[in-house]
């Protein structure tokens, strides 16, 4: 009979299967991160719009009754385009008189026809092409019998010394670029097609003029948004031109909500993504910060800092990813989905952050995330660290704390899609105008971008209120430089009188 061996004697092909064992569950683990990527970049490219990731919203009206939803809709439909309408500019209205041929009764031929009420009103919207005007100012000047003393009328306030272009026009030039993303020299283009010689290096000197006029403000903006409770911020990049070549800057946004529900937006330029940016606007402060996962705002948040507040956007998206490779990440989907109903509950109630937006979360929320967290922690042994999946998984557990952070306070928001959404419109400039020339241009364009992103945040006319400011602000006092802000011009201006300067200037 074979001689049986001890269980501790050596034998080599035990060891052999071990190693070949690991080597195939990387491999897996690789595949299916490829596998992962392969799905998603054909889910992008070629992929319906269905097939893309669903918005919160779109969820949400899906999982309501069809009936309820759609008489909602229809509801906020019709209340919105009544305040569109409330905010219309003022008609200019149009007679049209019978003609003399026509004036007699179809009936019995009189002539003796009368008025019959107010007339028959119909509503035609027009485009009335805009228009630039040489203005030629002459300043009166009156001179003494005596010959000794003359008198000359104060002459026209200018952005600029002796600068040719009006506030209306460089107001033109800085919303064109920020809030419409149009390239100078397609602006020069437009502007000579209303009689007005004009070149694209004369449109730059104009914007970074306004730039400079207006820093003050935009470095105020920032500073007020430092100094709130609850902070959100992103970064994207963009292109600065260098010698044959373009370099990679970095565009970050700061932003916050005051109690009136106003919204502040402001803008840095850094030449890159270190944390040197978050420390230079936000070190020093106390509250929340929101953001994604990035390292680069620990700089801010520890040891003794900001709070960081996570993003359940990024976990929904990471989770949708991995969908072509692990149905089972719908459960987690509809788990997330769950905190955004309780979310649009509160909504629904009006009472987004009150102490019954807390009480809310507390009995709803709190719930669906022990449920989240047990199902993470069971599915986490069963898919490879680098597939789709598990990269999700590792994601949403890495960041727990944060992300759970907002069901003790009803001022933290779910997610960071506002300052995502404060970068959209610099994604579609960075499309357009492709890069920045240098980088003191870069840090002119993130002032501009905070201005015209403020006024639209808090629908004001960007136009209207550079017109404005750009004279004002070179007088006002520096002690009260808020009060040429966005959100509080809007405020005085409408508490001013119908005849004041302010409310004749526009």
């Amino acid at each position: 009979m074979p001689r049986e061996l001890p269980q501790d004697h050596f034998c080599p092909w035990r060891e052999e299967a071990e190693e070949l064992k690991a080597e195939v569950s990387r491999i897996g683990g690789e595949v299916d991160a490829l596998k992962g990527q392969l799905a998603a970049l054909q889910r992008h490219v070629f992929g319906r719009r269905a097939e893309k990731l669903p918005t919160v919203a779109a969820e949400l009206r899906g999982d309501a009754d069809s009936t309820a939803a759609q008489a909602d809709a229809a509801k906020k439909k019709r209340q919105e385009r009544a305040a569109r309408k409330a905010e219309e500019a003022p008609a200019r209205e149009i007679r049209h008189a019978v003609p003399a041929e026509e004036r007699h009764c179809p009936a019995c031929g009189s002539a003796d026809m009368k008025p019959l009420g107010k007339g028959r009103a119909s509503v035609l919207y027009e485009y009335v092409p805009a228009r630039f005007e040489k203005q030629v100012h002459v300043q009166e000047v009156l001179a003494c019998a005596c010959g000794r003393g003359v008198v000359t009328a104060p002459p026209p306030a200018r952005v600029v010394d002796r600068g040719e272009y009006g506030p209306g026009f460089i107001a033109h030039v800085v919303t064109s670029k920020c809030a419409d993303s149009m390239p100078l020299h397609r602006l020069a283009q437009r502007v000579e097609r209303g009689g007005i010689p004009m070149s694209r290096s004369t449109l730059t000197d104009l914007f970074h003029q306004a730039a400079s006029v207006l820093l003050p403000l935009s470095q105020h903006l920032l500073q007020c948004i430092a100094s709130a409770d609850v902070v959100w911020a992103d970064e994207t990049p963009l292109r600065v031109l260098d010698v044959k070549k373009t370099r990679l800057g970095y565009l970050w946004t700061f932003l916050t909500q005051n109690e009136a529900g106003e919204w502040l937006i402001g803008y840095r330029f850094s030449m890159g993504r270190a944390s040197r940016t978050p420390k230079e606007v936000l070190g020093g402060t106390a509250g929340a910060l929101v953001v994604d996962a990035y390292t680069g705002y620990n700089a801010v948040t520890l040891p003794k800092g900001r709070v960081r507040v996570g993003c359940w956007a990024h976990v929904r998206r990471r989770f949708f990813d991995a969908l072509a490779t692990a149905p089972e990440a719908r459960e987690a989907m509809n788990f997330i989905l769950e905190l955004y109903r309780v979310e649009a509950q509160a909504r629904e109630a009006a009472v987004v952050r009150t102490t019954a937006h807390r009480e809310l979360r507390q009995v709803h929320s709190a719930p669906v995330l022990a449920r989240l967290r047990v199902w993470l922690e069971a599915q986490a042994p069963r898919h490879p660290p680098k597939s789709p999946l598990g990269q999700a998984l590792s994601y949403a557990m890495k960041q727990w704390e944060a992300l759970t952070r907002f069901v003790e306070n009803e001022r933290l928001p779910l997610d960071n899609n506002r300052s995502e959404s404060a970068l959209r419109k610099v994604a579609l400039g960075r499309k357009n105008f492709l890069f920045v020339g240098h980088e003191a241009a870069g840090e002119n364009l993130a002032g501009l971008y905070a201005l015209v992103a403020t006024c639209e945040a808090n629908q004001i006319n960007p136009e209207a209120y550079l017109a404005d400011v750009l004279l004002r602000v070179q007088t006002h006092l520096n002690s009260r430089i808020g009060e040429l802000l966005p959100h509080e011009w809007k405020r005085r201006r409408a508490d001013d009188p119908p005849d004041s300067p302010l409310q004749l200037r526009h």
